[in-house]
């Protein structure tokens, strides 16, 4: 008798033991349920917080190209009017600071579109640029720019082939000390051939004109301008990339 009460004692606990580990197998498959929905939550929010980060950084350095761009663009076109180096017609010089309306906005978003591709390049590239990436060799960078523009209304040559290989070399000169990079070199040469057809154009149709034009419709150091102004905002464009999160790296 006592070993039949003992097999019918523990027949009848069986199926409360089995119930008490179903249900604690339904609240550990719920709570894992629920900790990855929230888990999910938050790396989604996370996601669209950086994302909208990113979206605004882009804005924001792009904003910061196009006021560069456009200031550059009017300050050089001013001396290269005093210069004589370029003609407007007259109505055109009786507008605001003497210029074209029309340049510092074209010349900035060209700033910012190719400011913005030196670093998006650089990282599809795989070869982050970090030589002289700091500040002070970007304000260097940018004298220097100025400095050519200057020599190209300023220098006295007996021809502007002269000229032209003379900037050709400080350009060269530019990108070998600020930058170093294929990607820049490159990206240069593009900005210099896509910007001096665009300027044959404007040229063409009457938009303004070039005093002694060697060039076609230009002067050949033109080619040479756009190219340093290319190496130039595009250092301008990689340290705003950085956002200072790296520490430069002198070479």
């Amino acid at each position: 008798m006592p070993r039949l009460e003992d097999h019918c004692w523990s027949c009848s606990c069986a199926p409360s033991v089995e119930t008490k580990h179903s249900s604690g197998a339904h609240w550990l498959a719920s709570k894992a349920e629920e900790m990855m929905s929230i888990i999910t939550s938050v790396l989604s929010n996370a996601y669209g917080s950086l994302h909208d980060v990113r979206t605004a950084n882009l804005i924001r350095r792009g904003l910061v190209l196009f006021t560069v761009g456009a200031f550059l663009a009017l300050v050089l076109n001013l001396l290269q009017i005093q210069r004589n180096v370029t003609l407007f017609p007259e109505e055109v010089m009786t507008t605001l600071f003497s210029s074209a309306w029309w340049i510092p906005p074209c010349c900035g978003t060209g700033a910012a579109v190719v400011g913005l591709l030196y670093p998006c390049l650089d990282k599809h590239l795989g070869e982050p640029h970090k030589f002289k990436r700091e500040w002070a060799s970007v304000m260097r960078c940018i004298a220097v720019f100025v400095g050519i523009n200057h020599a190209s209304v300023k220098l006295d040559f007996d021809n502007n082939v002269q000229l032209s290989l003379t900037l050709a070399a400080l350009s060269l000169g530019l990108w070998w000390t600020f930058d170093r990079s294929r990607s820049g070199f490159g990206l240069g040469i593009t900005t210099a051939v896509l910007a001096t057809v665009f300027t044959q154009l404007l040229v063409y149709n009457g938009v303004y004109q070039y005093t002694s034009p060697d060039f076609l419709y230009v002067r050949s150091w033109l080619p040479c301008i756009f190219f340093s102004g290319g190496v130039t905002v595009g250092n301008i464009g990689r340290q705003l990339a950085m956002g200072g999160a790296e520490k430069p790296h002198m070479d």
